[in-house]
């Protein structure tokens, strides 16, 4: 079997939403596993269960039920899991929020400004984290809620309780009301990860916290110690700063996001010292406790941090003990990941498994492909297997970085590569809305012009990266790219004119 499990990564392992990717240079070669792509365990009559509603679990089951299949989810934590409830969902509605507040600074630069009644300047906004955090939380449980009705609308069979492989054929589902045994035709196991936590560092949940805990603050930290900077830690810092807590990050590495496009951490970085964030680099946290009314961080060389509150963002570990999956013949990595191959199977036939618990790229939408290849595979549907080099990403800091295909670091290494780097700033509809931050890269296939990858730094840019991933996505070249229509002004005119400026010439 062609395992795409259990590899080293390049990002801090963390947020299904936005966290964990492998190198591309550490992915294997796409190769089928047995049988070849195309799938035909069972008839479309087929019985699915499920174990985990996140998203490669409830987008799995609609396809399945798409396909005529009986479908039963398995779910402990409520549907949507992780991604919706406590991680992906939540951080990114607290940054949003914060953005906001950053977008008042921006406003003086523009000429608007605000004033009281009395005709005073009002130069400070205010952020009350219980009303923040109110929402968040109602916000989080509504999408968890259109999940469920959609389900319930395609005839999916939800199970509150936890579930566990009794053997490859059957799912035993612990419920308050006691087991209840599920026979399946097809197992897919979909139970994600959970926050890494040290022993020296224990969360209680008011003051040393996860990144899930946090939604449960009802008053903004006085000063919050961030340990951690990859992609959950900086994002959480940068958004807690923004609301206006004091900040201090502490980062192992040189840089912050230290699994990213390196120019983009630079930018990254740099913005954050310049509001106000305190930024310790190649700082390693010891432990963590509590003392007094604060929390006390102490690092490897005996310094010692303090604040109010500390959030412990050094990564996640995969929830696959318990669940019966070794005892049933399913290969796990030395992480505990589940090894499966691009079509989502394990080591045994008619299991198995997408999201957080492969390892494969800890983004929601990567488990939700791979759920959705899982069952179009296991159900006899004409699938393709999953191209981690034409997944996109996003870190939701402010500005944004995203990225797809080839990084900047594979490129320099080629010189088959072609690459081309736009500064924002001089983008016309940039200058319009303030944004002096950011940048636009593009790589491709020297002579032939195909569009390999690139990175987006810039406020919004999980959105401009969606025509480079069409790009990279359909191998399109750089001409075609720069031959389609952009708005004028737009920030997506600067994609256009980087394609152009990578014209392949005979010179």
């Amino acid at each position: 079997m062609g395992s795409v499990a259990g590899s080293s990564r390049s990002r801090a392992a963390g947020s299904s939403c936005t966290g964990g990717r492998l190198s591309r240079a550490e992915r294997p070669p796409p190769r089928p596993g047995r049988g070849g792509w195309m799938g035909a365990v069972t008839t479309r009559d087929s019985s699915v269960v499920i174990i985990g509603g996140g998203p490669g679990g409830y987008e799995a089951a609609l396809v399945a039920a798409h396909l005529g299949a009986r479908v039963t989810i398995v779910d402990r934590d409520g549907i949507g899991g992780a991604a919706v409830l406590t991680d992906c969902v939540p951080s990114k509605t607290l940054i949003a929020t914060a953005d906001y507040m950053s977008a008042f600074e921006t406003a003086a630069d523009l000429g608007v400004h605000l004033e009281d009644g009395e005709g005073d300047a009002v130069t400070d906004t205010v952020a009350a984290l219980g009303e923040v955090n109110r929402r968040v939380l109602d916000l989080a449980a509504h999408q968890s809620s259109d999940i469920s009705a959609r389900l319930d609308e395609v005839g999916v069979r939800v199970v509150s309780g936890t579930g566990r492989l009794e053997s490859p054929g059957v799912v035993v589902a612990t419920t308050d009301e006691g087991d209840e045994r599920l026979e399946a035709d097809v197992v897919l196991v979909s139970t994600g990860a959970t926050p890494r936590v040290l022993p020296t560092a224990q969360p209680d949940g008011e003051r040393i916290l996860t990144w899930q805990q946090i939604y449960g603050l009802t008053e903004l930290p006085e000063h919050l110690v961030v340990v951690g900077s990859g992609v959950t830690g900086a994002e959480l810092a940068q958004g807690f700063l923004g609301l206006g807590a004091r900040v201090t990050l502490v980062s192992s590495r040189d840089l912050v996001l230290p699994g990213e496009d390196q120019d983009a951490a630079a930018v990254i970085e740099d913005v954050f010292r310049r509001r106000g964030m305190t930024v310790l680099n190649r700082s390693r946290m010891a432990s963590a406790e509590r003392r007094g009314d604060g929390v006390v961080v102490t690092l490897t060389d005996g310094r010692e941090v303090e604040g109010s509150h500390v959030l412990i963002a050094v990564g996640a570990v995969p929830q696959t003990s318990g669940l019966g999956l070794e005892e049933a013949g399913v290969e796990l990595s030395e992480s505990g990941h589940v090894a499966v191959d691009r079509v989502s199977r394990t080591s045994v036939r008619g299991v198995y498994a997408a999201g957080d618990c492969t390892g494969v790229f800890a983004l929601a939408s990567v488990a939700a492909m791979q759920g959705r290849i899982a069952m179009s595979h296991a159900l006899g549907d004409a699938v393709a297997p999953l191209r981690l080099g034409a997944v996109s990403a996003n870190v939701f800091t402010d500005p944004e970085i995203a990225t797809v295909g080839m990084t900047a670091a594979q490129a320099e290494a080629s010189e088959e590569v072609e690459a081309v780097t736009m500064p924002l700033a001089r983008n016309p509809r940039a200058k319009m809305l303030g944004i002096s931050e950011g940048f636009v890269k593009m790589f491709s296939m020297r002579g032939a012009g195909t569009v390999l990858g690139g990175v987006v730094v810039a406020p919004r840019a999980s959105e401009l990266i969606f025509p480079l991933s069409l790009a990279v996505q359909n191998r399109l070249s750089v001409d075609q790219v720069a031959a389609t229509f952009t708005v004028y002004p737009s920030l997506s005119g600067t994609l256009a004119e980087a394609a152009r400026r990578l014209h392949p010439t005979e010179a």
